[in-house]
């Protein structure tokens, strides 16, 4: 075999896989040898989608996904940029009219053997054999990078700098288009001497297939044989071997039925070692090398500039000219033939980002690495699911990209309302195309934000989905009916069944709930109710906004809510500390879910049914904030439940109205009296003002309860002082600065000592008899300017207890796009 045109046997061209570089030698190769076909590195079962590369659609980066048909998780990818040698290889076969096949182990052995080695991990160690004839590779064996090897060789510390100076800025230097592959020839058989395999035992096999591929080549188009392949097996393809010894190599090999098409692929995905990466550092850089016919580093400096300045970095002309003249002069005293990738950082760092890695950073990340996500046409083959998903996407106009972007949603409207439930029901089938995050602007729940980027891995997740359904919207619902069937606690099924109200999955909601209501009734842990609840109320809150029907979903809410009810002071009892806490938690919980859930009842005491709107609250709704101020009221006053449950619930019932001001002063005093126990207290003030609910700003507004706190804690004994201080630290230290400065402030003045002459008048410290009229009205023009000239807000009827005109701003701000949330912050 010959690596030059008329020689004794095929044309080797041996290239680095994304190389630039080689690529171009591979064009210029080609063109001056003029093969009658073009053997490629690769799986054959891809040589039907080999035409598909000259559809106007196709857009590198694109890559080849093998997977197994009846288990599309096992999958491998070979990825291929516009700067791959392959790639180019396939292009100019397509255009010449060359006949292009792909040489390399067929995947359907390949996918096999990671099965294989995974059954021989999990068998016993006298158990296991070699896996259906492979070679097998020990756990020790140590891989070279030949590149790193011959970096070294030739002095440099860094195998990208060496490749860049003697390929990617060879350029026209040297008019022999075969040159190159010679050189890396000779090389490569010198490290294959030296290192025998270099620790890749199984591409014995690999080259094996290849050279039996290779002879039937020739003996069609005889020595009139170009082979494109990686450098390493060039000497291995020299070698003369029998056909008889190649195919032993190849004897019972284990096989998977596989299928193949092409999928989108990603410069950020190329850029990665592990996991599906091609391992290229700077994918954004070696296209710009591949598409910059001349000039490159002008061109890329021009780039650089052009996305600074988009940054509002202010980047002049005078910059570009400086940031060329500096690389070319690193690179003069480095000894480089051309600025490489390091000296145009360099440059870029000290003249257009002075000195700053932040603006840097983003060079690198969108121009070294690059967020380019390549196209595939719709001719490819593909699994029903992908062909509905695609479908969708084009009709929702919710074009995947590789660049991570938000996306503001407002259920209200049509296409946003089907954009919600798309990427809702993709998520239910594991494919996280989408992340919902906190929105920066609005809160309402008619409201979503989301976070999207599209991972070239994702296509395989929609292939494992596609065993659920021809369609996104089939394939959810199996999934979510066979999620219910085997989830593992209530919780999950809750969880479930707010995702199917937000995924809007009719069919599968009536499966779920009937799990949950028969996992409710088996279920006696108050803890395992108390974390269900939340995301089933929850559940009716978003079934509402999307109109969905949810009158079974609210019986069960109010069933599960009555079992908590009467559940949870027996489970209060006798718990120590980690557990009071943990329970603690599920009070909070509970209540915030009875706050949704009992919306609508008026004041919530005692209500019965009429009190509720027509068609909103039912009768087992109705009246149950009153329950659960029952509830709280039992814990408040029960000895044996831990002093944090205590405090939490003698707040909360403080916040919702339920109990007076008077009344929580005499609680408190009790619980901090000389006769309870230190620790106790603490864990009751922890419970009352700690947790981040707001009990700093409690205390800095009534001083009747910061003096008893204040009083309590300076006669704390010094034995036991030392016990409760780093409860009494955790529950002061998660306030505000401000709010701890306040705090300190009002100690160190002593109580009733704030401001006017007034502060005692009414006998409770802090407040006076009678509104301040005056401090009231300073706050009338800073409304006017946060709800603007509207004339109809009647802002100086503020005060009055009478009806004024909020009700008409109210609907002109529905008019205008904002939400019920909204308003009610502005009126808080």
């Amino acid at each position: 075999m010959s690596d030059r045109d008329g020689g004794t046997g095929p044309l080797l061209l041996g290239v680095r896989h994304h190389g630039p570089g080689s690529a171009r030698a591979v064009r210029a190769a080609l063109e001056a040898a003029g093969p009658r076909t073009v053997l490629i590195e690769g799986p054959p079962e891809a040589d039907a989608l080999i035409t598909l590369a000259a559809d106007e659609d196709m857009r590198p980066p694109v890559a080849l996904l093998a997977h197994v048909v009846d288990e599309p998780g096992r999958s491998a990818f070979w990825p291929l940029a516009e700067f791959s040698p392959e790639w180019v290889a396939i292009r100019w076969a397509l255009e010449h009219g060359v006949p292009a096949r792909f040489i390399d182990l067929p995947a359907t052995h390949t996918l096999a053997w990671g099965r294989e080695e995974r059954e021989d991990q999990e068998q016993e160690p006298s158990e296991k054999g070699e896996p259906g004839g492979l070679p097998s590779e020990p756990a020790e064996a140590v891989r070279i990078d030949p590149l790193a090897v011959l970096a070294e060789t030739a002095g440099y510390d860094d195998a990208e700098r060496w490749w860049e100076d003697v390929i990617e800025h060879r350029g026209a230097r040297d008019g022999d288009a075969f040159a190159p592959f010679e050189v890396l020839g000779e090389a490569m058989g010198a490290l294959r001497e030296a290192f025998g395999t270099g620790g890749h035992e199984r591409d014995l096999v690999r080259e094996a297939y290849m050279r039996l591929q290779v002879r039937a080549a020739q003996r069609e188009f005889g020595d009139d044989v170009a082979v494109v392949c990686g450098a390493w097996h060039v000497p291995a393809l020299r070698q003369r071997t029998t056909v008889a010894a190649d195919r032993a190599l190849l004897k019972g090999l284990p096989k998977a039925k596989a299928d193949m098409t092409w999928v989108p692929w990603t410069h950020r995905r190329l850029s990665r070692m592990s996991g599906y990466g091609a391992g290229i550092d700077s994918p954004g850089w070696y296209g710009h090398l591949f598409g910059a016919a001349d000039r490159p580093i002008e061109r890329w400096m021009t780039k650089v500039a052009r996305l600074l300045r988009d940054e509002d970095r202010p980047v002049s002309s005078a910059h570009v000219i400086e940031a060329v003249r500096l690389a070319d002069t690193l690179a003069a005293m480095r000894g480089r033939p051309l600025p490489g990738l390091t000296e145009t950082t360099d440059a870029v760092r000290a003249v257009m980002c002075e000195g700053s890695d932040v603006p840097l950073a983003l060079v690198h990340d969108r121009l070294v690495v690059g967020d380019v996500l390549g196209e595939v046409p719709a001719a490819a083959p593909a699994v029903p699911l992908q062909r509905d998903l695609d479908r969708l996407q084009r009709r929702l106009r919710l074009k995947p990209e590789a660049q991570e972007r938000e996306l503001e949603l407002d259920l209200r409207k049509e296409n946003d309302a089907g954009r919600s439930r798309l990427l809702h029901r993709l998520r239910l089938l594991g494919i996280e195309w989408g992340e919902p995050t906190a929105s920066r602007g609005s809160t309402g729940t008619f409201r979503e934000t989301w976070r999207l980027r599209w991972e070239p891995e994702l296509a395989v997740r929609v292939a494992e989905a596609g065993v659920w359904g021809t369609t996104v919207l089939a394939a959810a619902t199996a999934k979510a009916e066979a999620d219910a069937v085997g989830a593992r606690s209530l919780a999950d099924v809750t969880g479930l069944a707010e995702r199917c109200l937000l995924a809007e999955l009719p069919d599968a909601l009536p499966v779920v709930m009937r799990i949950l209501a028969d996992r409710a009734a088996l279920d006696a842990d108050v803890g395992h109710l108390a974390q269900a609840l939340p995301a089933l109320v929850r559940s009716l809150r978003y079934g509402d906004v999307r109109g969905t029907d949810t009158e079974a979903l609210a019986e069960v809410a109010a069933g599960l809510a009555e079992r908590v009810f009467v559940g949870l002071p027996p489970a209060c009892a006798a718990l120590d500390a980690d557990a009071a806490e943990e329970m603690r938690g599920h009070v909070d919980a509970v209540h915030g879910a009875v706050g949704l859930l009992g919306e609508g009842e008026g004041d919530g005491e005692g209500q019965g049914e009429d009190s509720a709107p027509q068609g909103e609250v039912s009768a087992s709704r109705a009246g149950i904030r009153g329950r659960w101020h029952g509830v709280l009221r039992t814990l408040s006053g029960r000895d044996t439940v831990p002093g944090v449950v205590r405090g939490r619930a003698v707040r909360l019932l403080l916040d919702d109205g339920a109990l007076g001001q008077e009344e929580a002063a005499r609680l408190m005093g009790l619980v901090l009296s000389p006769g309870t126990e230190p620790a106790d207290a603490a864990a009751w003030i922890e419970g009352f003002v700690g947790g981040g609910s707001g009990g700093g700003m409690l205390l800095v507004h009534d001083e009747r309860l910061l003096g008893l706190v204040d009083a309590w804690l300076t006669g704390v004994p010094g034995d036991a002082f030392t016990d409760v201080l780093p409860l009494l630290r955790r529950t002061f230290s998660v306030y505000e600065p401000g709010v701890r400065r306040t705090l300190g402030e009002l100690v160190r003045r002593g109580p009733g000592t704030r401001g006017s002459a007034t502060a005692t008048a009414s006998g409770i410290p802090g407040f006076a008899p009678d509104l301040d009229t005056a401090r009231a009205d300073a706050v009338l023009p800073v409304l006017r300017l946060l709800l603007g000239p509207d004339e109809t807000v009647d802002v100086e009827g503020a005060g009055d207890t009478g009806t004024n005109d909020s009700s008409t701003h109210n609907n002109a701000a529905s008019e205008n796009g904002a939400d019920d949330n909204d308003l009610v912050g502005v009126g808080r």
